[in-house]
C-alpha cells in the first residue's frame, strides 16, 4: 500500500514537472533599454528643453540683482580707503547681509527648480511604463524588462530587445498628439 502511494505520488510529481515545463517555454518575453528609450524619446528631449529656458527665465532676475551685488562691490573696494573705516565696516556689513540674502534666493531658486524637474520627470516615466504596459499587452508579452540605468537584466539574447519598436510607437504617438495640439493656422482668401 505504501509503495503504491510512493509510485503514484513521484508519478503525479513527474507530471507536474513536465507540464511547467511547457508552461514555462510558451512565455514570450523582451526588454527595452530604458537608458536608451528617455535619450531618444522626442517628448523628454522637448520637455527637457522647455524646462531649461524656464530654469533661464526664472534665473534672470536673480542673474541681475547679482550682477548688480558684484558692481556694488567692487565700488566699495575703491570708495573704503576714501570715505574711512567707519563708513567701509557700516557698508561691508550691509554688503554682507545682501550677499547672504543672494545666497538664499539662489538656494530657494535651485530647489523649485529641482522639484519641478522632478515632478516632470516622474510623470514622464510614469507615461513611459504605461505605454510600455499597454504596447507589452497588444504584442502578447507575458514578460517585458528594462535594462539601462538601472537595470533588471543582467543579459538576454538581442533578438528579445524591443527598445527601437517601443521608441518608434513612443515618438510616432507623442507626434501625432503634438499635431493634435498645435493651433490652426487660419490663410485669408483673397478677393
Amino acid at each position: 500500500m505504501k509503495k503504491a502511494i510512493l509510485i503514484l505520488g513521484v508519478a503525479l510529481s513527474v507530471l507536474a514537472c513536465n507540464k511547467n515545463d511547457e508552461k514555462s517555454e510558451s512565455f514570450k518575453t523582451a526588454y527595452i533599454n530604458t537608458s536608451e528609450l528617455i535619450e531618444k524619446y522626442e517628448k523628454f528631449k522637448d520637455e527637457d528643453d522647455k524646462f531649461k529656458v524656464k530654469s533661464q527665465e526664472l534665473g534672470r532676475p536673480l542673474e541681475a540683482k547679482v550682477k548688480a551685488f558684484q558692481n556694488e562691490a567692487q565700488g566699495f573696494q575703491q570708495n573704503a580707503q576714501a570715505k574711512g573705516q567707519q563708513w567701509a565696516q557700516q557698508k561691508g556689513a550691509e554688503l554682507q547681509q545682501r550677499e547672504q540674502q543672494l545666497g538664499m534666493e539662489q538656494n530657494a531658486l535651485l530647489q523649485q527648480l529641482q522639484q519641478e524637474g522632478a515632478v516632470l520627470k516622474d510623470t514622464l516615466i510614469s507615461e513611459v511604463k504605461q505605454f510600455i504596459k499597454t504596447y507589452g499587452k497588444k504584442k502578447g508579452y507575458d514578460y517585458v524588462y528594462g535594462t539601462g540605468d538601472a537595470a533588471t537584466v543582467l543579459y538576454a539574447k538581442d533578438q528579445y530587445d524591443i527598445t527601437k519598436d517601443v521608441l518608434k510607437e513612443l515618438n510616432d504617438s507623442y507626434k501625432s498628439t503634438k499635431k493634435d495640439d498645435k493651433p490652426e493656422v487660419k490663410t485669408e482668401e483673397k478677393k
